[in-house]
């Protein structure tokens, strides 16, 4: 396969997008934990472990997907500098970490879910 200098710069603007939705995942999950702390309520023990999981998925998002980007960034300098072989395999390479970065959001939004879910038996009692 004849990876083209062009083909991971597509992904650029992709991945940008990308890592902005999930610094504002991660800063809406910073407010909500704060405002928590401040609250005179105390916090269900399933909504801490629930919020525990969700900081460090996020956490695992936001890193595959800087990898992703730096490989990429790597992809586009061996396609370069004529290393064509050698840049397919780390864009291969970017590609799954950008998947598993999109898996990991998908598990993230599931626990969310989960969240809200407590939070509303919560408030039938």
């Amino acid at each position: 396969m004849h990876v083209s200098l062009t083909t991971p710069a597509l992904l650029f603007p992709a991945i940008s997008l990308l890592l902005l939705a999930y610094t504002n995942r991660f800063f809406s999950l910073a407010a909500l934990i704060r405002s928590l702390s401040r609250d005179e309520h105390p916090v269900h023990t399933s909504q801490l472990k629930n919020l525990r999981q969700r900081i460090s998925i996020i956490k695992r998002m936001q890193e595959s997907g800087v990898m992703s980007f730096a490989l990429c960034v790597l992809c586009m300098i061996f396609i370069y500098i004529g290393f064509n072989k050698i840049g397919s395999v780390i864009f291969g390479c970017s590609l799954l970490l950008l998947l598993y970065s999109l898996l990991l959001s998908v598990i993230e939004i599931r626990i969310s879910v989960d969240a809200l879910n407590i939070h509303l038996k919560e408030m039938d009692k």
